[in-house]
């Protein structure tokens, strides 16, 4: 399947702010099961290569703005051919064990009740089944409801609470997952409206680490593991770790932000140096 995305992100400071400094992680990382046609990011329409990868092997860069900065516009321009490999996850850059992924963060916290929920999937031979099984769990747990948590919700908070969004539904499968021994990693990336019910959005899912399989996607929020619908662009323990931008500022008093992503089947795809800034970050 041919992708189309774009992706735009504003901030906006209710006083000018003196300086602001981002880490982005808004390139595809490369995988199996995704092909980078051509990928720009812009930052205040200039475009900007991604410069290094961190330790999950993910594409990053980093942008200050000095100054009186009113706001800073990113903007994301990719085109991608995807291929439905049911989650399996292939050709990452792993520097990391998958053991490394056992350990919970804040985000992540295993408390009674993340033990309680992943307690009611017995161990079963076919864990793919289990983490199945696991998936439709936390999902049964937690409805999806925007606007009641935000990116400081722990996993355990937003199942006290009942509700919340995609990030919660990866915080907690990946929360409940560790509690019953297997690797889990949290993955930030876009989601085509293909899915049924589910809107065109940058979106959020976990990896779990299963014998003889390797890495596979669950997508709690719509119960399915990943396929030619998705993207994806990042990994990490959790959130903090993947998320697409992340910053700080000095003055500039409060910071509001505005996310438009639309993302569209294509017949055809432009050629592949019609997009600069790619930097040959082709999954194949």
């Amino acid at each position: 399947m041919h992708l189309s995305i774009q992706h735009r992100t504003v901030y906006r400071y209710a006083e000018p702010a003196l300086r602001v400094t981002q880490a982005l992680r808004l390139w595809p990382a490369a995988c199996s099961g995704q092909r980078v046609i051509g990928w720009q990011v812009d930052v205040d329409g200039r475009a900007l290569p991604y410069a290094t990868t961190d330790g999950f092997g993910n594409p990053v860069a980093t942008h200050t703005a000095d100054g009186a900065v009113d706001q800073v516009r990113i903007d994301v321009h990719g085109h991608v051919e995807t291929e439905d490999l049911h989650g399996v996850v292939g050709g990452t850059l792993e520097r990391l064990p998958a053991r490394f992924f056992l350990f919970e963060t804040s985000l992540t916290h295993v408390d009674d009740s993340i033990r309680g929920l992943a307690a009611q999937v017995p161990p079963m031979k076919d864990a793919i089944e289990r983490m199945h099984r696991l998936c439709n769990h936390v999902r049964d747990r937690l409805d999806y409801v925007a606007g009641e948590t935000d990116s400081a919700t722990t996993a355990a908070e937003a199942l006290a609470n009942g509700s919340g969004v995609c990030q919660d539904h990866a915080h907690l499968m990946a929360a409940s997952a560790r509690a019953l021994g297997f690797p889990a990693r949290y993955v930030s990336g876009y989601l085509c409206a293909g899915v049924e019910g589910a809107e065109a959005a940058s979106h959020a899912w976990a990896e779990i680490h299963i014998d003889d399989f390797g890495w596979v996607g669950f997508d709690a929020a719509n119960r399915i593991c990943p396929n030619e619908y998705y993207v994806r662009i990042a990994c990490g323990r959790d959130y903090h770790d993947a998320a697409p931008v992340r910053g700080v500022h000095r003055g500039g008093r409060s910071e509001t932000l505005e996310v438009s992503v639309s993302i569209s089947e294509t017949a055809a795809m432009p050629p592949p140096g019609g997009l600069p800034g790619n930097r040959g970050q082709s999954a194949q």
